[in-house]
């Protein structure tokens, strides 16, 4: 028995945020909204995913952003989504500390860190 990949990442985020999820992961992220299944989908939360890419955001009564553990997710033209994140006002924070590696980091609407990285 091994393990051979990772099925999904679920962030948190705080009661009745779906609506600000949306445009984020779906809008400005470019990820599908999928639908939850029953009885996941009477709990609130959301599901986006892209190829190779599933993120799962679920609700949390005592919600805190994580501010340290984060998903890194991999994107083709880095330069051109940070230029949309600019345009919609998401801060982006560069980072050069990994040589040969062009990444940077974001908060989603609820202050998740997420790392982009360019493959």
């Amino acid at each position: 028995m091994a393990l051979c990949g990772i099925d999904h990442v679920q962030l948190a985020m705080p009661i009745g945020g779906e609506d600000l999820a949306r445009p984020f992961y779906a809008g400005l992220l470019g990820l599908s909204e999928m639908p939850k299944p029953e009885p996941l989908a009477s709990r609130g939360g959301c599901w986006f995913e892209a190829p190779g890419v599933k993120l799962h955001l679920g609700v949390e009564a005592d919600f805190r952003a994580a501010k340290k553990a984060h998903p890194a997710l991999l994107v083709s033209d880095l330069d051109a989504l940070a230029a949309k994140l600019e345009a919609a006002q998401v801060p982006l924070r560069w980072d050069d500390d990994l040589p040969g590696v062009k990444r940077c980091h974001i908060d989603d609407p609820f202050g998740n860190r997420i790392e982009l990285i360019q493959t």
